[in-house]
């Protein structure tokens, strides 16, 4: 089953395309005011399951995820393309570059997505807090769950009004159908994909914002090719649209200078 996706068609049909990958909690429409930076790219918002269009797709872990990508780009003739993915759609990204290596894929660009835990320990902790999360989100009122989510440590920075407007936004989420997906796409479940990113030979480029401590620290840790997007937290692309276009323009443009 292909999930829900909106397609913009460029003028020169033979380029690759931009596939777009939201986060948790997001859609692909949240990428929409991108379009006008990449008038010369073929652009595909996709909403992954439990999100948008896509909230009554059950999946029950990331191959099917990523089966469900495979299919959106084939009914869509996507041949040639880059992945852009923001944290949640970051991890499906990375597991679909070095896990499936579609001989399609151009390249991938990850903003803030966790490449994988690499300790046992370190996944039960993951699974149980993922499933706290999940069970909240099936029986308390999902405007509580998403403020609360929203202080977690990595949205430190953010302001008080601008917390509120992320659970406005949000709210209109079917909170059942992100719980599904919270334990299908659970860090717990995803393998730790550090060596096989290191592997790659498409180019891959890794962004966070520059207050974003720990994605900082993560990709400084495992030695990922890191950009960082100046003034902004973990949602760089939101908080600072304008730096985050011209830093992915800049690396697209610069991918295909290096060509022989």
């Amino acid at each position: 089953m292909k999930l829900h996706a909106t397609a913009h068609l460029a003028r020169d049909e033979h380029s690759p395309w931009l596939v777009w990958l939201h986060g948790f909690l997001g859609s692909g429409e949240e990428w929409r005011p991108f379009m006008q930076s990449f008038p010369g790219w073929s652009q595909l918002w996709v909403d992954l399951p439990g999100h948008g269009g896509s909230a009554d797709i059950v999946v029950n872990d990331f191959d099917d995820v990523s089966a469900r990508l495979a299919e959106t780009l084939a009914y869509h003739g996507i041949a040639r393309y880059w992945l852009v993915g923001y944290s949640l759609g970051g991890r499906v990204a990375m597991y679909h570059a070095c896990l499936v290596r579609p001989q399609g894929l151009q390249g991938l660009v990850v903003e803030g997505g966790n490449p994988g835990l690499e300790t046992p320990a370190a996944r039960r902790e993951r699974a149980e807090n993922d499933a706290r999360w999940a069970m909240r989100l099936r029986s308390e009122p999902l405007e509580q769950v998403l403020d609360d989510w929203y202080r977690q440590p990595v949205f430190r920075h953010l302001s008080a009004q601008q917390r509120a407007a992320l659970v406005e936004l949000r709210r209109r989420n079917d909170p059942r159908a992100l719980a599904a997906m919270l334990e299908a796409t659970s860090l717990s479940r995803q393998p730790y994909l550090v060596p096989q990113l290191k592997a790659l030979t498409i180019p891959f480029y890794y962004l966070c914002g520059e207050q974003d401590a720990k994605f900082r620290a993560l990709a400084n840790r495992n030695t990922l090719p890191l950009r960082t997007i100046p003034g902004v937290g973990h949602n760089a692309h939101r908080e600072n649209p304008q730096a985050f276009s011209a830093t992915l323009s800049e690396l697209l443009h610069s991918a295909y200078e290096e060509k022989p």
